[in-house]
């Protein structure tokens, strides 16, 4: 029984441990992140949503070859 109970103590004392290192981490007020993540969405260009950023002027994602798909079959 006393196995059982030095396991225990044991888990409690690391999760302790886990939570004192999560209180060390630092923090930013809630304002603070809200204002940041307006402004890198605002500033950031998402060429998903073309309706607001109008369509990329070439798509970053093509291949620059100059003909066939650029695959390879392995």
């Amino acid at each position: 029984m006393s196995s059982a109970l030095d396991h225990k103590l044991r888990k409690i004392m690391e999760h302790n441990n886990r939570m004192k290192e999560q209180l060390e981490l630092p923090r930013i007020p809630v304002s603070q992140a809200s204002e940041s993540l307006i402004s890198y969405t605002q500033n950031t260009k998402d060429y998903l949503l073309p309706s607001i950023w109008g369509p990329p002027s070439q798509d970053p994602f093509a291949s620059q070859s100059g003909g066939g798909c650029g695959c390879s079959v392995m």
